[in-house]
């Protein structure tokens, strides 16, 4: 039986199913970052999920010219997407409360300055896929894959990813391994390379 047992194993490791020839996953160095977060937000799973009241900003800003990220929505609640500087008020869920955020709100309304600048059909329900992308002219939202005919523009400053919670609200940023393709040259937020 050790015999059978011992050429099967070697079978495998020549057609490459060992572990030690497994990919390994190189994990993204892009998280909520805890450091730019509110009071009572609630930050777990490797810096990829938000809970609890407030907003996170993600670690790295948006520097390349089309970024893509998505937040799927774990637990219904009060939650807002989109982007902000890292002087946007990070207690006050959903966002859009002030001039340093832009955001789609759980209700289909896009704030920015305490204005609801637009509002929009179909709302984004729990167990939903939010795509956003941005290319320094245009903030633009999807719903599973499927475009927001509206956008949001005048998005001005160093902006990061932003996603913010409340009344039980639970999101998760994906950072790359989409579940949607990403628009046409957009692609997954990249860090900033130093040029020395």
């Amino acid at each position: 039986m050790s015999v059978v047992f011992c050429c099967l194993r070697n079978c495998f490791d020549g057609l490459g199913f060992s572990p030690s020839t497994l990919p390994k996953r190189e994990i993204n160095p892009i998280t909520l970052d805890t450091g730019h977060m509110g009071h009572e937000v609630v930050i777990v799973k490797n810096g990829q999920r938000i809970c609890g009241s407030g907003g996170a900003l993600a670690s790295a800003p948006l520097v390349q010219s089309k970024s893509y990220f998505e937040v799927k929505i774990q637990q219904s609640g009060i939650w807002g997407v989109g982007l902000a500087t890292q002087s946007a008020d990070l207690n006050d869920s959903p966002g859009g409360h002030d001039s340093e955020s832009w955001v789609l709100s759980w209700d289909g309304i896009f704030r920015h300055n305490k204005t609801e600048l637009q509002k929009i059909q179909e709302v984004a329900q729990e167990g939903d896929v939010l795509g956003i992308s941005y290319d320094h002219i245009e903030l633009k939202f999807y719903i599973n894959g499927k475009s927001i005919d509206s956008g949001i523009t005048g998005v001005r400053g160093q902006v990061y990813p932003a996603l913010y919670v409340g009344d039980g609200a639970i999101l998760d940023i994906i950072l790359d391994n989409f579940s949607h393709p990403p628009p046409a040259g957009f692609d997954k937020i990249m860090l900033e390379q130093s040029l020395l």
